[in-house]
């Protein structure tokens, strides 16, 4: 810690939450709208902590990391509600399960490729397989669980990016594309008609502000840190030394869904936000972790192994999806829900138009979130089995 401008715990703790509220302030502009407040967070991580103002490494740091990751884990989930599968035809079902199955298969294939030239691969399989099945918190938390290197989930978090972002603004462009080509529409001719798509409007407005209480706040800081003991006593006494932190992820995982479905916690307002929140102190630790000139040697492989999941598991969906003959505005918000988030899944159908599809879409992407967790640690041991590590 020597030679940096700050380091004493006070300090460190100021910058971490002074680098998140920049985080966020900083969202208003399109630029890092785009980068969006994770990785604007890591990159100002980076900056300080290579210009020597703050340290690569300290207790401080190890303290945010045991508890950050769980706690967001587990507010997140607390809105989940398993009753609204049941608005869940059978074709969005099929196709969420296409997708999901899809990035295991290819994400194990490749895994067991670039295992050896990256380091930590199998973990960062684990990590592709949760962000592409449920978006960016999953790849923390299984990073977390899987015990993964700080510079290896900064470089994962990149190449998530370098791929991740153009592929969202396809996604954002392919209703228009599909709608206004005669091939397209011959080469997948299952859809739903423009006036089922439209509705009736009534539909859950997106990004609009919010509402909630500072008792709400409480409750679900209280039952989060809650959740995160629990697990982490049981898995303690349960799992062994190697499964334990995954095992603590898995039980966080689901006494937070069981949680949720008590109605008066899934009706606590704002645990997207706190949860996000809380997962933005942990990255902003991970920008301070990086040495510039070791992550650059390292991403390489990586982003090619991202780009790689990617596609060859999105076109392994659409091979499944087009056999089943499961219709293209399904097809697409599950790759969406997957690769990004339900809320995300949602802007697409409302920027599209799909105005009885937003909360299906919403929906979709939570319920792939869930199974992000489970699915990308059986990969990541999977690969390990299989290459060692």
């Amino acid at each position: 810690m020597n030679g940096t401008l700050l380091s004493s715990e006070g300090a460190l703790v100021f910058v971490i939450f002074g680098v998140v509220a920049l985080g966020l302030w900083l969202q208003r502009f399109k630029v890092f709208k785009t980068l969006g407040p994770a990785l604007t967070v890591i990159i100002t991580g980076i900056v300080l902590s290579n210009l020597k103002v703050v340290p690569t490494s300290s207790a401080t740091y190890d303290a945010v990391s045991n508890y950050c990751v769980p706690l967001s884990v587990s507010i997140c989930l607390l809105s989940l509600d398993l009753r609204q599968m049941r608005k869940l035809t059978k074709e969005p079902v099929i196709a969420l399960i296409s997708a999901v199955c899809s990035v295991c298969l290819v994400a194990l294939v490749f895994g067991v490729v670039f295992a050896g030239k990256i380091d930590e691969g199998w973990k960062v399989s684990g990590m592709f397989v949760g962000t592409y099945t449920g978006g960016s918190s999953n790849l923390t938390a299984i990073a977390v669980g899987l015990n993964a290197a700080k510079t290896t989930i900064a470089s994962a978090n990149a190449a998530d990016y370098v791929v991740g972002i153009p592929t969202m603004i396809l996604m954002f462009a392919v209703p228009a594309i599909y709608k206004g080509s005669k091939k397209l529409k011959k080469l997948w001719p299952y859809d739903m008609p423009q006036e089922e798509l439209a509705g009736e409007g009534d539909h859950e407005e997106l990004m609009a502000s919010k509402e909630w209480s500072i008792q709400e706040i409480a409750c679900l800081l209280a039952i989060g840190f809650g959740t995160v003991w629990v697990s982490t006593l049981i898995s303690s006494m349960v799992f062994g030394e190697d499964f334990r932190s995954a095992g603590r992820i898995l039980l966080i995982t689901t006494f937070s869904i069981l949680l949720a479905q008590v109605p008066a916690v899934r009706r606590l307002r704002g645990n997207f936000d706190l949860g996000l929140f809380v997962a933005l102190l942990f990255l902003s630790t991970i920008g301070f972790a990086v040495d510039l000139m070791q992550f650059f040697g390292s991403t390489f492989y990586i982003t090619l192994f991202c780009f790689c999941v990617i596609l060859f598991s999105s076109l392994l969906h659409l091979l499944i999806t087009r056999l089943l003959k499961i219709r293209f505005e399904y097809v697409l918000l599950s790759i969406v829900g997957c690769i990004s988030d339900g809320p995300t899944a949602a802007l697409v159908a409302s920027s599209a138009q799909w105005k009885i599809l937003i909360n299906i879409g919403l929906l979709m992407g939570v319920l792939a979130g869930a199974l992000g967790n489970y699915v990308g640690i059986f990969v990541a041991y999977a690969i390990r089995a299989i290459v060692g590590g």
